[in-house]
């Protein structure tokens, strides 16, 4: 087994809208889906809110060949996506383009899909539930200019 980093992310009570968007706009793939009422060990008592059977405990999202886990979390607060982008190739402008406007709908962009002295096509974004995507055509290493 390859040793792999997968985001877990923590919707706060939005994940299955989160599941749904991302389904539409990147074509994810949903590998597998648990609720709360369906855990083999319910939370303790007090843990999580009476009424929150149907929130999604775990979920895993296939975008392309990468995982992206997603949860409602302990539906305890706002959830805030600070520190950290999720990096998305493309195969071309054209798909890096149609991947960034999707991502952007209700969203806000924060560099406009442009070409860069390491990408013919880059740009970033917080979609509309706050996730930092940062979506690319990636260029070989060799190829980037050095000063």
């Amino acid at each position: 087994m390859t040793t792999s980093i997968q985001p877990y992310l923590d919707f706060n009570g939005r994940a299955e809208e989160a599941i749904e968007f991302y389904k539409k706009q990147l074509g994810a793939k949903v590998d597998m889906l648990m609720r709360n009422k369906e855990s083999p060990e319910p939370a303790p008592p007090g843990m999580m809110p009476p009424d929150s059977g149907d929130k999604i405990l775990h979920s895993s999202l296939r975008i392309g060949d990468s995982v992206v886990m997603i949860t409602d979390g302990f539906l305890k607060g706002e959830v805030r996506f600070t520190g950290f982008a999720l990096a998305l190739n493309a195969a071309n402008e054209a798909e890096a383009a149609r991947l960034f406007n999707a991502l952007a709908e209700g969203g806000k962009v924060k560099m406009p899909l442009a070409k860069t002295f390491f990408s013919p096509a880059f740009g970033m974004l917080d979609d509309k539930f706050g996730v930092g995507w940062m979506v690319s055509v990636p260029r070989p290493i060799e190829s980037i200019p050095r000063t």
